[in-house]
Parts: structure tokens; C-alpha cells; sequence
């Protein structure tokens, strides 16, 4: 059986909340989730928990990117006689993109590209199942589903190439 982590949380009144890890190895990580979306990931001094000795400031964006990275995704076989190539990414709706303050609807994603806009992450918030009158806003992220060419033709859309 695998080790269990132990992250704590505490309030950080007008801030947000900072959750904390000390690893196997000792060394502690912090993630400061402040209420306006940013992260900083801290690194502590062993010697004294509360001396940050080094921190990244993360955008909504990144940090989502880091979180995923550091996410096991399982493959589990549906069936060993099925091939399926479906890919998953989270893209991200710039303040370039044409579909900032546009509904999913007016991208016709699915139909233009074969590809699903699944959920959207905007914030501290996850909406599933987006309805085609759901208003994108610049800082959100796709969460899209399908094969690797769909995906990139959502990417490219999205992004408005």
C-alpha cells in the first residue's frame, strides 16, 4: 500500500488559503490560493517552516498546466480488442481569442471539429457540461475531449487561426 500525504489547509483571512505539504523526504511545499485566482508555490527552509525561501507566482493558466502534470491519469482498457485515441487538454480563452465574451454555442466546436468542449474552469470554479449559451471570459480554461487532430482544431479556433 502507498504512503498517504497529508496536506493541511489554513485561512488566510483576505487572501485566500495556503495548503501545505511536508514530503516523505522532509521537505515542505506550500500553494497560497488567493481569493482573486493566483497561486504561489512556496518552498520552506527545513530548519524553519515559517522562512519561504523561494516562491513561483503562478497564473490560472499555470497553475492548472502544473496540476495536471502532476496528475496521474490511469489508462484502464475498456477492451483489449478496442482501440480508442482520444486525447484530453486544457486550453486556455486569451484576451485575443474571438471567443472571449462569446457564448460555446457561436464556436460550433463539436461540429466544426469533432472535438467536445466538456467543462470549463474558471477561477476557484469548475463548470461541467458547458450548455451552448455558456459565456466564455478571458482566464478561462477548456477542458477538451477528442481525437488528437479535433483537440489542436479546438486549440487553433479558440486561439483564432
Amino acid at each position: 500500500m502507498e504512503p498517504k500525504a497529508h496536506p493541511t489547509r489554513t485561512t488566510l483571512p483576505g487572501i485566500g488559503t495556503r495548503y501545505d505539504l511536508v514530503t516523505e523526504g522532509g521537505k515542505h511545499i506550500s500553494i497560497v490560493a488567493h481569493t482573486d485566482g493566483r497561486r504561489f508555490l512556496g518552498f520552506h527552509d527545513p530548519d524553519d517552516d515559517d522562512n519561504c525561501r523561494n516562491s513561483v507566482p503562478l497564473d490560472q493558466a499555470e497553475a492548472a498546466a502544473l496540476a495536471h502534470l502532476l496528475t496521474p491519469a490511469p489508462v484502464l482498457p475498456l477492451h483489449d480488442d478496442i482501440e480508442i485515441d482520444l486525447v484530453t487538454e486544457q486550453l486556455p480563452v486569451s484576451a485575443r481569442s474571438p471567443y472571449s465574451g462569446r457564448t460555446l454555442g457561436d464556436t460550433q466546436a463539436r461540429s466544426r471539429t469533432g472535438a467536445s468542449i466538456v467543462a470549463v474552469l474558471r477561477r476557484t470554479d469548475a463548470v461541467p457540461s458547458p450548455t451552448p449559451d455558456f459565456r466564455f471570459a478571458t482566464g478561462d480554461i477548456l477542458v477538451v475531449v477528442g481525437t488528437r487532430e479535433g483537440v489542436d482544431a479546438v486549440a487553433d479556433l479558440i486561439a483564432g487561426g
